[in-house]
């Protein structure tokens, strides 16, 4: 009877292990997986944190989820001397994938851009982040990527819903891009045309002829910026560089090589 007893003891004590790491099992994953997205410390590079990034350097390039951003030359890409880097946003529907399914990131490799679109957070392969909660947060999660990838003064190209991170990120570190190509961005009227008017940043408006409602509304906020440019794409709705793609990556090149 006691030996009995034992086996019992030791029987239900097996199956309270067993229930615990079981509940356990989640979690150590879950930390495991964290632990792999961040650089390890002493290790040359720093965490993309939230962001997942996909280069044009290379045609084809797989996305980039979580690595380390090398503190060295392709940190900052190996586009030709004089021409800016280019970081693309995406709007609400799409991630950073639409840029390279469009051959956007390969074009401007090929013409010896170094582009770069990442996925927000939330959106495609990245995660949440509780900092995007707040325009400042988001103009901050900006400045993080654009430091992590080592861009200086880069072109930044922001359709529809991005306008919630680079209108903020625009009229707070304007001076930090060479460029900026909003896309029928959304929040236009968030800020005033006096606030506009202070950006000196070049901008290049770009929406389709037949976004008849964000298109038209945007540029009556955006219009007040000093050094703006307008591209109407025709035949083209909200997302003007799916509908016409060629029409849009020939808007945005002769953007691009106008710029100093």
């Amino acid at each position: 009877m006691p030996l009995a007893r034992s086996h019992l003891g030791l029987l239900l004590l097996g199956v309270l292990l067993t229930l615990v790491l079981y509940l356990l099992l989640p979690a150590v994953q879950h930390e495991q997986r964290l632990a792999g997205t961040r650089p390890a410390e002493g290790k040359q590079g720093r965490w993309v944190g939230n962001a997942t990034m996909r280069s044009g350097m290379v045609a084809g390039e797989a996305p980039v989820f979580y690595r380390e951003v090398s503190t060295g030359p392709q940190a900052s890409g190996s586009a030709s001397p004089g021409r800016p880097d280019v970081l693309f946003l995406h709007g609400q529907a799409f991630t950073s994938k639409t840029w390279e399914a469009l051959g956007t990131l390969a074009l401007l490799a090929g013409e010896g851009y170094h582009a770069v679109a990442i996925d927000l957070p939330g959106y495609g392969d990245s995660p949440l982040a509780e900092m995007v909660a707040t325009a400042q947060g988001r103009a901050a999660f900006l400045d993080h990527v654009l430091q992590e990838l080592g861009m200086r003064r880069p072109v930044l190209v922001s359709p529809s819903m991005s306008g919630r991170f680079a209108l903020p990120f625009l009229l707070a570190r304007g001076d930090q891009l060479a460029g900026f190509v909003p896309v029928a961005p959304v929040g236009t009227k968030d800020y005033t045309a006096e606030q506009y008017q202070q950006v000196q940043t070049p901008t290049l408006i770009m929406y389709g002829d037949r976004d008849t409602s964000l298109g038209p509304q945007a540029l009556q906020s955006l219009r007040h910026l000093p050094g703006h440019r307008v591209a109407v794409v025709p035949g083209a709705g909200h997302a003007c560089y799916l509908d016409k793609p060629e029409d849009f990556h020939r808007a945005l090149l002769g953007f691009l090589r106008q710029l100093k």
